[in-house]
Order: structure tokens, then C-alpha cells, then sequence
């Protein structure tokens, strides 16, 4: 027998329904929309990832990893499932240490991030395997600060401020009331916490949010330190 008219068709990848739509896709959007939130902003000196970190009561803030280092020059924040990040990531490791031997340089951000969607767009297109579902910020310092979105599609678009998860909305529309490119990095973060303040649930503290930078000037991916991000959330919670 035939299944009805548009039922059946999110029971594989490969099948289109008659609008045009790949539903196994669409559920992994979904997984990435219910996912923690993750900022990424670019401005003049570098590039900031910021994470809500949702810890349960007995767990180790530290074993929670929403933010990833990739190479020296470039790291990501994910939303959505951590376990499909951690094989994009490890992928995305191999594919920048295979540019350093090749090329003896360090991959370009757009390069690494156009790899990594590669590898997600394969997975949208073959029986027996489903979508990544989750969404990647990949924030890195080459040729000058860059910041890129993927989509569990294997799309991505480049941003100089970007939300991910959950919160994304409310976060989107804070950015785009307080961004402008030529703040500093120290103001950058501030706008990040903010907006991470916006939708946590409870009171910010540095074991409900993790922030890393890459700077311009040095080009390194750097995680801000405990004492580092609890000093920008005090000048957060103060209103200054």
C-alpha cells in the first residue's frame, strides 16, 4: 500500500517530500534550536565565543565543553548535540594539522569551515546515516577576524555577530541593539554576558557561562581563565 500524501517522508534522508522539503533535516534544525545558547562576535581586535553552560546540581562545571579549540588560531561553540560537535571538531582538527603539512601554514577560517560543512552535507545525502544535529560558530584570526555560522544543511554564512540555540532570538535582537564593530574586546564581552543573562534561567556566574577569544594580535585561542570571566560577570551584574 501507499502511504498517504505527505506521510512517510522523514523515515529517510534521501527522500524529498512533494514540497521540497527534507524532514530529517528540519529535525536536526530543531535539535540545534533546542540546544544551549552560543554567541559569537567579531569586532576591530578579534573574535569572542560566548556559551550558557547548563550544569546540574552534582555535576563537574568543568566536564560541560560547549566551547572547542580547533587550531591555535581558531576554536568553535556549538548548539545543539554534543556528541555530532565532538566528530565535527575532531574532523576539523585532522583537516587543519593536513593544511599545516601540506601547505606549512595554518588553514584559512572560511577553508576550515567550508570542510566542515562538506562533511555535513554528505551526511543529508546517503540511506542509513542522519544530519548532524547541531550548529557550529567557528571564530578564528587569519587574514583578520572572521566568524562563520554551519547549518546541520552544510550551509554557512559569515557574521560579525551571531547567536545559536535556544536563546538565539532574544539574543540576536540584543546584538543588534548594542553591536558595533569597532568596540573593544573587553566591550564585546560585556555585550556577550549581557545577552547570556538574558536568557539563563538563574543568576549569571562563571560556572553558567564560558567565553574564549581570539585576538587579532596574537592570533591564539585564548579561554578566558575562572577569575577572568568572574571579573567581566561582576561588572555585568553591577550595570556598569
Amino acid at each position: 500500500m501507499f502511504a498517504p500524501p505527505g506521510l512517510g517522508y522523514d523515515r529517510a534522508i534521501t527522500i524529498f517530500s512533494p514540497d521540497g522539503r527534507l524532514f530529517q533535516v528540519e529535525y536536526a534544525i530543531e535539535a540545534v534550536r533546542r540546544g544551549t545558547t552560543a554567541i559569537g562576535i567579531r569586532c576591530k581586535d578579534g573574535v569572542v565565543l560566548a556559551v550558557e553552560k547548563r550544569v546540574l546540581s552534582l555535576q563537574e562545571p568543568e566536564s560541560v565543553e560547549k566551547i572547542f579549540d580547533i587550531d591555535n588560531h581558531v576554536g568553535a561553540a556549538i548548539a545543539g548535540l554534543t556528541a555530532d560537535a565532538r566528530v565535527l571538531i575532531d574532523n576539523a582538527r585532522i583537516q587543519s594539522q593536513v593544511n599545516r603539512l601540506y601547505y606549512n601554514e595554518s588553514i584559512s577560517i572560511p577553508m576550515l569551515t567550508k570542510k566542515i560543512c562538506d562533511l555535513k552535507q554528505l551526511y543529508t545525502q546517503h540511506a542509513g546515516v542522519r544530519p548532524f544535529g547541531v550548529s557550529l560558530l567557528v571564530a578564528g584570526v587569519d587574514d583578520g577576524p572572521k566568524l562563520f555560522m554551519t547549518d546541520p544543511s552544510g550551509a554557512f554564512w559569515g557574521y560579525r555577530a551571531q547567536a545559536i540555540g535556544s536563546g538565539a532570538q532574544t539574543v540576536r535582537e540584543e546584538l543588534e541593539k548594542d553591536y558595533d564593530e569597532n568596540k573593544s574586546l573587553d566591550e564585546v564581552i560585556i555585550i556577550a554576558l549581557k545577552a547570556l543573562k538574558k536568557v539563563i534561567e538563574a543568576d549569571l556566574d562563571p560556572t553558567k557561562a564560558e567565553i574564549a577569544v581570539i585576538k587579532s594580535e596574537t592570533k591564539k585561542f585564548e579561554r578566558l581563565t575562572f577569575d577572568e570571566l568572574e571579573n567581566y560577570i561582576n561588572t555585568v551584574n553591577s550595570g556598569s
